[in-house]
C-alpha cells in the first residue's frame, strides 16, 4: 500500500471505529453521519484487504489485522499530534528552556540584568547563558546556536531579522575632582587622559581611515577625527564597567553610552557631563537568524524584551 494513496483521516477512523466497535457509536464520537464511517469502513477493507471489523453474536469484533495495526495506528496519532500541536504553545511559566544571548556588559547592565532581575521569580524555569563577543560567533548567530545578539549593528547580515531597541547618545563620567568637571569644554576635553572602551566582536564598526591608533579606535573617535581633534587615551580596555579607575582618579575620563552612565555611575564622587560635541546618536538593536524566527520561545523573548526595553527611562 502506497501512502500517497490512502486519505490519512481514515486511520483516526479506523482507531475510533476499533475503540467503539460500533459504525453507529463510531460515526457519533466522530461528529460524522453513519454512512460516511460506513463508507470509510469500506475503503480501509479496501486498503488493507481484510474486513477489520467482522460482526459476531457479540457485535462487531476486531480481526488479527486489525488488533495488530491497532498500536501503530495508536503511535501514528500520536506522533502526528507533536508534530501539529507541540510548538504551538510556550508557557515561560512551565517551560524549561535557555536562551543564548550575544551581547556586552552596557547591555547586560541597562537591559538583561534588570530583566531578569524583574522576571526571574515570574519564569523559574527560564534560565539564561549570556555570552560576549570575543566567546561567540556571527556563524553562531546565523545557525541558531545562539538566539539572540544585542549590540548597535553598522552591517548585520540582511537575512537577519532585526528589531530596534532603542537609540542612546554618550555622557562623560568623571571624578567630581577632575577639572573637566567645573569646565566642561571641548578643550578640557581633549586635555584629560581618557579611558577608551572597544565594543568590536560582533561586526566591525566604522573605523577612522587615517592616523588611527594601532588599537583601532570607533565611531566616537572618528567624529573627533573629522573634526580634526584627537582624545589623549592612556586606558585601553574591552568592557564598559570602569567605575573603579574613575573613583580613584581625578584626572581620567570615561566616555560611555548615556543610559549606561545614568544607571550605573551615580554614586559619589563621580559625576556625568553631558558630551562637548555633537555625536549622532547610536541605535541598540537585536538581530535574530531566520532559523529562530518561528519559534514561539523565542517569539516571546523578543516580544519580552521589546516590552521591557520600552519601559525602561531613556
Amino acid at each position: 500500500m502506497n501512502i500517497r494513496n490512502i486519505d490519512l483521516n481514515l486511520l483516526v477512523y479506523l482507531n475510533v471505529l476499533l475503540e467503539e466497535r460500533s459504525v453507529s457509536r463510531a460515526a457519533n464520537k466522530l461528529a460524522l453521519t453513519q454512512p460516511t464511517v460506513s463508507a470509510a469502513l469500506k475503503r480501509l477493507r479496501e486498503y488493507f484487504s481484510d474486513p477489520l471489523l467482522v460482526r459476531t453474536a457479540g457485535g462487531m469484533q476486531p480481526t488479527e489485522k486489525a488488533l495488530a495495526l491497532k498500536p501503530q495506528i495508536n503511535e501514528f496519532i500520536r506522533l502526528s499530534e507533536s508534530i501539529t500541536q507541540s510548538d504551538s504553545q510556550f508557557d515561560p511559566v512551565t517551560a524549561q528552556h535557555t536562551f543564548k544571548i550575544l551581547t556586552n556588559d552596557y547591555i547586560e547592565s541597562c537591559l538583561l540584568f534588570p530583566f531578569i532581575a524583574k522576571t526571574a521569580e515570574c519564569y523559574p524555569n527560564i534560565s539564561y547563558n549570556i555570552t560576549s563577543p570575543g566567546d561567540s560567533s556571527l556563524a553562531e548567530l546565523q545557525e541558531g546556536s545562539v538566539d539572540i545578539a544585542i549590540n548597535r549593528f553598522k552591517q548585520a547580515p540582511t537575512s537577519f531579522h532585526q528589531k530596534r531597541l532603542w537609540r542612546d547618545n554618550f555622557r562623560v563620567i568623571c571624578h567630581q575632582d577632575n577639572p573637566f568637571a567645573q569646565t566642561p569644554d571641548l578643550d578640557s576635553y581633549l586635555t584629560q587622559p581618557h579611558v577608551w572602551v572597544s565594543r568590536s566582536g560582533i561586526i566591525s564598526e566604522n573605523r577612522i581611515s587615517k592616523d588611527s591608533h594601532p588599537s583601532k579606535l570607533g565611531e566616537l573617535d572618528e567624529a573627533l577625527w573629522q573634526m580634526e581633534k584627537k582624545r589623549n587615551i592612556q586606558v585601553f580596555t574591552r568592557h564598559f564597567q570602569a567605575q573603579g579607575l574613575i573613583t580613584g582618579s581625578t584626572s581620567l575620563l570615561l566616555t560611555i553610552p548615556n543610559r549606561l552612565a545614568l544607571a550605573s555611575f551615580q554614586n559619589e564622587p563621580l559625576v556625568t557631563l553631558p558630551l562637548p560635541f555633537q555625536m549622532v546618536p547610536q541605535e541598540i538593536s537585536m538581530v535574530w537568524s531566520p532559523i529562530k524566527h518561528y519559534d514561539p520561545a523565542h517569539t516571546w523573548l523578543r516580544q519580552q524584551l521589546t516590552e521591557f526595553a520600552s519601559s525602561l527611562p531613556s
